[in-house]
């Protein structure tokens, strides 16, 4: 009896020394099964983070789409819109899988200006960038690496929309006549031929800046962007006595994209169509002046590292001015010369621009080619097109400058040479390279 009493005796002793033991190994095992989720929804996000990362590189579902959020709304990471468009497509791809979150997360039906607030924040453009931009299909490392470049850049909200570049070096085959704002060119006297001579050169700098403002993102749940751009392009006589700015244009646009998917996308490469209104002036008085207004419709398409970009426009008309201002003549109904008299500036500029333009990309490693296309098909009786080719290439390996070769022949270079045929080529750098 008394052996057996002992016997229970070491049992109880035994059982009170591995409770603890096996209370805390099933609570390693429930923690090492389900420690991310619970991390994640105790909101100790710095700690879910890794967890989940490393989860999710193993497909387990629910963290793919976990990891997604966390980089969508910076929770315990910082935010990456990238990485987290990514994830979100894995996860569309792979599975069905819908996280319920807290309360104030959960989505709702918003009325229109309920949405409308939600454009004022910041990080909804940036979401709207990532999620346009990731259309894209970037198989090849050229077009991942212009894509996450153009993704990259952000100041106050503002990215690069056409190339920005600095060309010191250009040379035209054409001498470009100084024009008046007072006196038309065709009643120029000899003094004014000679005062106006720093600008008749052969040889000058070039630069532009152009910068785009993302204003809404999917207001209408189509994933549709809307954007302010501007664009100025600056031809400067450097090399003149008095190194004067020749012309200088301001291109103010507004537009409305949206991405394409299904079969447009799948079948014909058609990624994104735009529409916008487009301001081009050169902000002069009397015969400098020149300006025009378009409305426009375009298309970006893709095929690997070929990019396609189609426009077509109209242009709002504009009531013309008196009979015999665009040959410098008096006004009739006065007698007097009018150079500031209001109307149309140039009521047969597409009679040279044409009514839309084309423009081809390609990228073949670090190089980049591109041209743009533009004929106006007879309009104004008279054949006219215009065909610009650039080239560019990383500057030492820089990731942001470039070396940039631009080659530009036909009408339209600039507005106040908008009816003039002009050959010119210019070398430089570009600071940016432009997608749409």
């Amino acid at each position: 009896m008394e052996y057996k009493n002992r016997i229970i005796k070491c049992i109880k002793v035994i059982v009170c020394i591995a409770s603890p033991c096996l209370v805390m190994a099933n609570d390693l095992v429930v923690d090492d099964n389900v420690s991310s989720e619970k991390y994640f929804n105790e909101k100790q996000y710095e700690k879910a983070f890794p967890l989940l990362e490393d989860e999710a590189i193993k497909g387990i579902k629910p963290s793919i789409y976990r990891l997604a959020y966390m980089y969508q709304n910076g929770l315990g990471v910082k935010v990456n819109y990238q990485k987290s468009a990514f994830w979100f497509e894995q996860a569309a791809s792979e599975y069905s899988y819908t996280l319920t979150m807290d309360s104030e997360k959960k989505k709702e039906r918003k009325t229109f200006f309920e949405s409308l607030k939600d454009q004022m924040n910041p990080e909804t453009n940036k979401e709207g960038n990532a999620y346009i931009l990731r259309k894209m299909d970037t198989n090849t490392s050229e077009t991942h690496k212009l894509v996450d470049s153009i993704l990259g850049g952000d100041f106050f909200g503002l990215h690069p929309y056409e190339t920005n570049y600095l060309l010191p070096i250009g040379y035209s085959t054409h001498k470009y006549p100084r024009i008046s704002q007072s006196t038309h060119v065709n009643n120029y006297t000899p003094q004014e031929k000679e005062a106006y001579s720093d600008y008749d050169q052969n040889i000058e700098a070039e630069f532009q800046i152009s910068l785009t403002k993302m204003l809404t993102y999917n207001l209408f749940g189509w994933h549709e962007y809307f954007n302010f751009a501007y664009t100025q392009k600056v031809w400067w006589q450097i090399y003149g006595n008095s190194a004067p700015f020749r012309e200088t244009n301001y291109s103010p646009e507004i537009f409305l994209g949206v991405p394409l998917s299904g079969i447009i996308n799948d079948t014909y490469g058609l990624k994104v169509a735009k529409v916008g209104f487009l301001h081009e002036s050169n902000a002069q008085d009397g015969y400098r002046s020149h300006s025009w207004n378009r409305l426009y419709l375009a298309g970006l398409w893709q095929w690997d590292n070929l990019f396609l970009s189609t426009r077509v426009w109209t242009r709002i008309p504009e009531k013309k001015k008196y009979d015999g201002y665009y040959d410098g003549a008096v006004n009739p109904s006065t007698g007097d010369y009018e150079p500031n008299y209001q109307g149309d500036d140039n009521p047969d500029i597409q009679n040279y621009l044409g009514y839309g333009d084309v423009k081809v990309k390609y990228l073949y490693g670090q190089h980049e080619f591109g041209s743009l296309f533009r004929y106006n098909f007879g309009a104004g009786g008279i054949n006219r097109g215009a065909i610009d080719a650039h080239w560019s290439y990383p500057f030492l390996n820089s990731e942001n400058t470039f070396w940039y070769v631009k080659l530009f022949s036909g009408y339209g270079e600039s507005l106040i040479d908008y009816d003039r045929s002009v050959t010119k080529a210019v070398f430089g750098f570009s600071f940016s390279r432009d997608l749409f």
